[in-house]
């Protein structure tokens, strides 16, 4: 079978089940639930699958094809002859994303390295080209749409920039970018989407494994995105809460709310506070640690109050302590978020403040938190940040938000035994013990 009609059946067959993904977002059996998270594992395998990011590839010359015009009676050798001159505008298009020159050059205006580029721009090939402007189709490949999006997010470099730089008009950079941003967050959002129960498993292990606490499903964090007031050029911001796993993959993210909201508000104010509260989520079996029941939990800075399934920090603590090993061990979990906002606003978008309305400013984050997973997933540290003082700069000012609450002022007595057992673990184990069994269910 030829491998161009090859590429463009798997093509369809993979962009039919990613449109179909947001229906999976409206079930509310729990049972379906289940089970479209178990699509989900499936389908993100299939993708990060060497053999369907190489068909994929061939995709853009088959599609361009099908969108020229020509009749069944055209020879075999005007074929040919099409197929080298999108060739040859597919390879000028290269050219003009880079795709050609230092790698290190490449990550710096994309944020990712060339192979991790073209096999994302396989992937997201029928949904780039799927949309033009109304009355003005554009004659650009996947890979020049992806490249103009991907250098906005990664540079912030300003519209007219981009567009002197890529050759196009100003409103084809808008165009590109915003679509990019819809299309990442619509047909993608389940590479951002909370675990479901068995795979909190491997999550709660990983953060045993090198903390000894048990039962931990993730860090929680937010922090906040500068954007510029288009009324009156003002600088305001956008407060947006994470949450972690060990590896700092984003398992949960929510953005929108006003930035002079502190991280305790937001919280509350989110699905994820509901859904904990409710009983949808982290309501796996306990595990019994020091005749304790320890429901599953995750853990966040002293800007959030103590919850059962909430654990933050102790205030005070003597050095060496029960309560001192376990901020010692919570702090070692906590690194995750802070590795993870650090790498957020390593994309130059989210740097400084954005010249955006605020649909497309949440647009945005989202667009470079799914991005940062891809990244993860394919094992690309392009955009990731390493430095420890990244994390102290993020550390020291998201503390500025912090505020009193009443659950920490008068803290529920379920939520206290919860930690002083924990505390009692972590003094046991030893922060850098390893290779601990699972602690049986009660």
């Amino acid at each position: 079978m030829d491998p161009r009609k090859l590429s463009a059946l798997v093509s369809s067959l993979v962009s039919q089940l990613l449109l179909l993904l947001p229906i999976f977002f409206n079930s509310t059996n729990s049972n379906d639930f289940v089970s479209d998270r178990n699509l989900f594992s499936v389908l993100n395998y299939l993708l990060s699958s060497q053999e369907i990011a190489a068909t994929l590839s061939f995709v853009s010359v088959s599609r361009k094809r099908k969108r020229t015009q020509c009749s069944e009676s055209d020879s075999e050798p005007i074929v040919e002859e099409r197929d080298q001159e999108l060739g040859h505008r597919l390879g000028d298009d290269r050219v003009r994303l880079g795709l050609t020159r230092d790698p290190d050059l490449f990550k710096a205006c994309f944020r990712m390295k060339s192979s991790t580029f073209e096999w994302l721009a396989g992937l997201l090939e029928p949904l780039l080209e799927c949309r033009d402007p109304v009355g003005s189709p554009l004659n650009l490949s996947a890979e020049l749409r992806l490249g103009i999006g991907l250098f906005r997010l990664a540079t912030g470099s300003s519209y007219p920039e981009i567009a002197q730089r890529f050759g196009v008009s100003e409103s084809v950079t808008r165009f590109c970018t915003k679509h990019l941003c819809r299309v990442l967050c619509t047909n993608f959002r389940f590479w951002v989407a909370f675990p479901s129960p068995e795979e909190l498993k491997s999550v709660s292990l990983s953060f045993e494994q090198f903390t000894g606490l048990p039962n931990c499903c993730g860090v929680i964090d937010c922090t906040r995105f500068n954007i510029v007031n288009e009324n009156n050029g003002s600088i305001d911001s956008v407060a947006a809460q994470i949450v972690v796993d060990s590896s700092s993959k984003i398992l949960s993210i929510v953005a929108g709310f006003k930035g002079d909201k502190g991280d305790s508000r937001v919280l509350k104010s989110s699905t994820l506070y509901k859904d904990v509260e409710e009983g949808r989520l982290l309501n796996s079996s306990p595990v019994l640690v020091n005749g304790v029941a320890i429901n599953q939990y995750l853990v966040g800075d002293g800007a959030y109050p103590l919850l059962p399934w909430l654990m933050v920090p102790f205030v005070d603590v003597v050095p060496g302590s029960s309560e001192g090993k376990f901020n010692v061990a919570h702090r070692a979990m906590h690194v995750s978020a802070l590795k993870t906002i650090a790498s957020l606003k390593n994309w130059g978008i989210l740097k400084k403040p954005m010249e955006e309305e605020l649909k497309a400013a949440v647009a945005i984050i989202g667009a470079c938190s799914i991005l940062h997973n891809i990244l993860l997933m394919r094992e690309d540290d392009s955009a990731l940040c390493e430095l420890v003082g990244d994390y102290l700069v993020h550390d020291q000012s998201s503390q500025c938000y912090g505020e009193a609450s009443l659950e920490e002022n008068s803290i529920g007595k379920e939520a206290s035994v919860i930690r002083d057992a924990l505390a009692t673990e972590a003094r046991e184990a030893h922060v850098s013990s390893l290779g601990r069994q699972p602690r049986d269910s009660v």
